[in-house]
């Protein structure tokens, strides 16, 4: 295993792989990476709490090329600014993420523009612009040695062209935040309601299943449903709506926990 610019290894050489540090409400980040180049896509926890997620991937900072930020809410933004200043990793957003000024000042900025591709070493990646209620959201298609993952959280609803952006993957970090009836008999208020559920906020369970029937299943090797709310989901209702998708095989069905995590998948 390559070894990065830390002394903790990292993916295994060659394959494009992905961990979850956590997902969910309370911080949000997941790590990229094909052996030579790795990047956090997000970063929504404390400095610390990052450290000790990241040490427990087996991944010290000093060996991430990039944090690459999709919007600039707190569960996904938080943890950004100090992992840059602390560790001096480059930080990557769109103009209207850093116009939300809850960022600070970090050593190195480079902008992203939706549906403009860029690279970060070997990794190819594509910004698509998403439905959600911030100023520049962005979710991200990575590229390396012919293999595809997408990292598609934090929409309202799956548009056209979201699914023409995501289709042909090889692996997806799909958003299933809530179950529709949860969220409606749940504790939050009509107005936080309304916006979870609507077409600027997150992705419901059976919105999950829609998108991924228009994506096609065939090339998936791997889906992992992530962002689950802890009030308006339970990780048993994401996993029935998308297995019968699968034939009721649910082995290439995962979660992404927001205590837990991921541990490094490999698409093959």
């Amino acid at each position: 295993m390559p070894k990065g610019k830390g002394d903790t290894p990292l993916s295994s050489a060659g394959k494009l792989s992905f961990a979850s540090l956590g997902s969910g409400s309370k911080g949000n980040a997941t790590l990229v990476s094909d052996g030579e180049t790795s990047v956090l896509v997000d970063c929504g926890f404390g400095l610390r709490e990052t450290e000790r997620r990241l040490a427990r991937l087996g991944v010290h900072p000093r060996q991430l090329d990039a944090v690459l930020v999709t919007h600039e809410h707190g569960d996904h933004l938080r943890g950004v600014g100090p992992l840059a200043r602390r560790h001096g990793v480059p930080v990557y957003l769109t103009p209207g993420t850093w116009l939300s000024g809850r960022l600070g000042e970090v050593p190195q900025r480079h902008w992203i523009t939706p549906q403009a591709r860029f690279a970060v070493k070997s990794l190819v990646i594509d910004p698509i612009t998403v439905p959600h209620d911030a100023r520049e959201p962005v979710q991200f298609r990575f590229e390396s040695r012919g293999c595809h993952l997408g990292v598609l959280t934090d929409l309202g609803h799956p548009s056209e062209h979201v699914i023409e952006a995501f289709r042909g993957c090889d692996a997806l970090i799909l958003e299933c935040n809530h179950d529709r009836h949860m969220l409606e008999i749940g504790p939050y208020p009509p107005q936080l309601k309304r916006r979870v559920g609507g077409n600027w906020g997150h992705l419901a369970n059976i919105q999950a299943a829609a998108l991924l029937q228009h994506l096609g299943l065939d090339r998936l090797q791997r889906i992992v449903c992530s962002h689950l709310s802890e009030h308006n989901n339970r990780p048993e209702l994401a996993l029935e709506a998308l297995t019968p998708l699968l034939d009721g095989d649910a082995s290439r069905l995962t979660i992404a926990a927001q205590d837990s995590g991921l541990q490094w998948q490999a698409i093959r």
